[in-house]
């Protein structure tokens, strides 16, 4: 076999490997093109289920600059896509010319063999051949070369007949990456067209804030108020449950009766899932954890937020985030019904609830519902905060990557 054979025989099975890693990526991307898609269509319906124009153009505002930054996000993803098909596309095309020249090579030598075979295609030449040999060992060879010419024009059809089967596989690989490759960018274009009216509704509802400045920074300090007045009810009550537990723990041990007020096996159980908790509810954040400017005037620095809003369809079910006890069921000013459930010396909190499932002393486990998701001034959207002890957490680090 030459060497230039050897080397294509050598370098097949790496083109095979270049192609499963392909598929695996072309599967993770797939997933995270699909979760881009459904973040994109939840904030479409919220969009959508906004009717209230007039007191949540910031609202909007929010929701379609989140829908902007998932949709650039799609984009980028289908570029990536588009190119890893034309490098597939180019590695494909080499693959079938590495084949097309074995097979050539490989029908030339089998050209050889059939004509050297044709020129001794009676048996009886080939018995004459055998039987003319000067002496045993001569005929012996002579028959061992006959029998490996049959033996080798055998194996050398059969195997340019497997490289030609290889070969239409391989261009039928060809045309469906083209067509994948043509229908990524079909997508590309539709997305970068709704990609720029979506930049054009965003810009229009900047301009109207920046009309109606004074009546929407009256709305941002009655929500101040409000985002205020939830945290310090919140640091209230966790303030109150610990001085509690720290004064039956003092009595206690004044008496010599130590007693564990706090079940410090859940809160190690609960750390120990930090970044692996399950998410209260489907749905993309709309307002981060911590303190950022308001996104139109950006002089103006918005309330410290202890927790992250998710955007959701209206009638949403809301879960725990891992086992715990419901401390207190409350209602508070633009959050509605608000839902602490303590997790040995940690703290989730679930707010602007319409419905609630659960009372004070309940226990409750990972995944149960606790209560249904309001719609509030036109916002269908859950206040998540994270507490451990008296410190807020940001719940993005607690909760599992999506």
């Amino acid at each position: 076999m030459s060497l230039r054979l050897r080397i294509l025989f050598w370098l097949l099975p790496l083109f095979a490997g270049a192609f499963s890693a392909f598929a695996q990526d072309t599967s993770e991307q797939e997933s995270k093109r699909a979760a881009l898609e459904k973040e994109i269509a939840q904030l479409e319906q919220q969009i959508a289920e906004n009717v209230s124009r007039s007191s949540s153009a910031l609202n909007d505002l929010t929701l379609i600059r989140r829908q902007v930054e998932a949709r650039k996000a799609l984009v980028a993803e289908s570029e990536r896509q588009i190119r890893q098909l034309n490098d597939s596309i180019k590695l494909t095309n080499s693959n079938i010319s590495g084949l097309q020249a074995r097979i050539d090579t490989l029908t030339l030598y089998f050209g050889r063999l059939v004509r050297s075979a044709y020129k001794n295609r009676d048996a009886r030449v080939w018995y004459v051949y055998i039987l003319s040999s000067r002496n045993f060992g001569q005929a012996t060879r002579r028959y061992s070369y006959l029998k490996n010419l049959s033996e080798t024009m055998n194996g050398e059809a059969a195997e340019v007949k497997e490289m030609k089967a290889d070969l239409e596989r391989e261009l039928s690989r060809l045309d469906s990456l083209r067509t994948e490759a043509t229908q990524l960018r079909d997508e590309r274009a539709k997305d970068l067209a709704r990609l720029k009216a979506e930049e054009a509704r965003s810009d229009d509802l900047v301009s109207q804030l920046r009309r109606y400045r004074t009546r929407y920074q009256r709305q941002l300090a009655a929500k101040r108020e409000q985002v205020e007045a939830l945290n310090r009810e919140i640091e209230r009550i966790i303030a109150e449950y610990i001085a509690a537990q720290q004064a039956k723990e003092n009595e206690a041990k004044e008496e010599g009766k130590p007693v564990r007020t706090v079940d410090y096996k859940l809160a190690a159980e609960f750390e120990a899932n930090k970044g692996k908790l399950p998410w209260p509810a489907d749905g993309p954040v709309l307002e981060k954890f911590g303190r950022h400017n308001h996104p139109v005037y950006t002089n103006i620095v918005m309330p410290f937020n202890n927790g992250i809003s998710i955007g959701l369809a209206k009638g949403s079910a809301v879960k725990a985030v891992f086992d715990g006890e419901v401390k207190n069921v409350i209602a508070m000013p633009g959050y509605n019904m608000c839902v602490l459930v303590q997790h040995g010396s940690f703290f989730s909190f679930y707010c602007k609830l319409g419905q609630v499932s659960v009372k004070a002393g309940d226990r409750v486990r990972t995944g149960e519902v606790i209560g249904i998701v309001d719609t509030i001034d036109g916002q269908t959207q859950l206040h998540f905060q994270i507490w451990k002890e008296k410190s807020p957490q940001n719940p993005e680090i607690w909760l599992r990557t999506r």
